[in-house]
């Protein structure tokens, strides 16, 4: 068995192009959707992962702001920026790049923005609305598993789905997704006794934990759609996922590559939350 490989860039350019002609209709309405990056310090792989963002926006027709601070800036000036982007009504969406350097405390700088604004979802808010079925910016990451298990029809509903992490940016909130969809959900990680049998008996497998090539081929359940989230890179310069893929391909019955998987799918949703943003705005008005 050969998995299907479920194709990350593929389905970001289908879904940005149908969120280009959403943010087209929403400027000729006069609502030009607004997303505002704020980067704070010189990590690279933050700068990088900012200037796709602002690539992202400016091909789908949403107008982009980047506010820079040096590394070793006060909270208090970043917290005096977000509360002037929450107050700026032509502003949809706020995105504050993590980590944030030590003098910062995270927690409080993501409850500032307005949950509104908040198009990451991670705000407290969000969180609760997101656990209770209400309406809610969803986490990009997970929210682009979602799509990415849409696209490729797999039922959900009764389905046996493992997440492997326990993370707020993905593994809590992508345990939420699955189980509002009917599956039954495991969320496993550092202290899970026996992960082998977990992952075995999954019929959607989701790998969130950050070390390269973790889940093997023979971790994984014959047929299973693996999910592979984690994004490292190795001494010789080359991406991997948490997925060892030469072995699980041989495995599963889909699979999603890194890179060119999961990794589009993140910004996608970010611009498809910021377009809502706006449409919510609109409506509004």
């Amino acid at each position: 068995m050969t998995a299907r490989i479920i194709d990350g860039n593929a389905l970001s350019a289908k879904l940005r192009g149908e969120l280009a002609a959403k943010a087209a209709e929403l400027t000729a309405q006069g609502t030009q959707p607004c997303l505002a990056v704020i980067l704070v310090g010189g990590d690279p792989a933050s700068a990088v992962y900012v200037r796709n963002k602002v690539a992202g926006c400016e091909k789908a027709g949403i107008k982009s702001l980047k506010f820079e601070y040096p590394q070793d800036a006060a909270p208090a000036d970043v917290l005096g920026k977000i509360s002037e982007l929450n107050a700026d009504p032509s502003v949809h969406g706020i995105l504050v790049q993590l980590p944030l350097p030590k003098q910062f405390d995270e927690k409080a700088i993501l409850e500032a923005i307005s949950v509104e604004k908040d198009v990451d979802g991670f705000h407290a808010e969000n969180v609760g609305r997101l656990s209770q079925g209400q309406e809610a910016f969803v986490p990009c990451t997970p929210n682009g598993v979602m799509e990415m298990l849409k696209s490729i029809d797999m039922p959900l509903r009764g389905a046996e789905a493992v997440v492997i992490g326990r993370s707020n940016i993905v593994g809590k909130p992508m345990a939420m997704l699955l189980t509002a969809a009917g599956a039954t959900v495991t969320v496993c990680h550092s202290g899970t006794r026996d992960l082998n049998f977990h992952t075995r008996r999954a019929d959607i497998l989701v790998a969130a934990i950050g070390k390269p090539k973790f889940v093997t081929g023979d971790m994984v359940k014959p047929g299973a759609v693996v999910i592979d989230v984690g994004i490292n890179r190795l001494p010789d310069g080359k991406l991997c996922g948490d997925v060892d893929f030469e072995s699980a391909k041989d495995v599963a019955g889909a699979i999603t590559p890194v890179p060119g998987g999961v990794g589009p799918m993140t910004i996608t949703m970010l611009l498809a939350n910021t377009v809502e943003s706006a449409t919510r705005a609109a409506r509004k008005a």
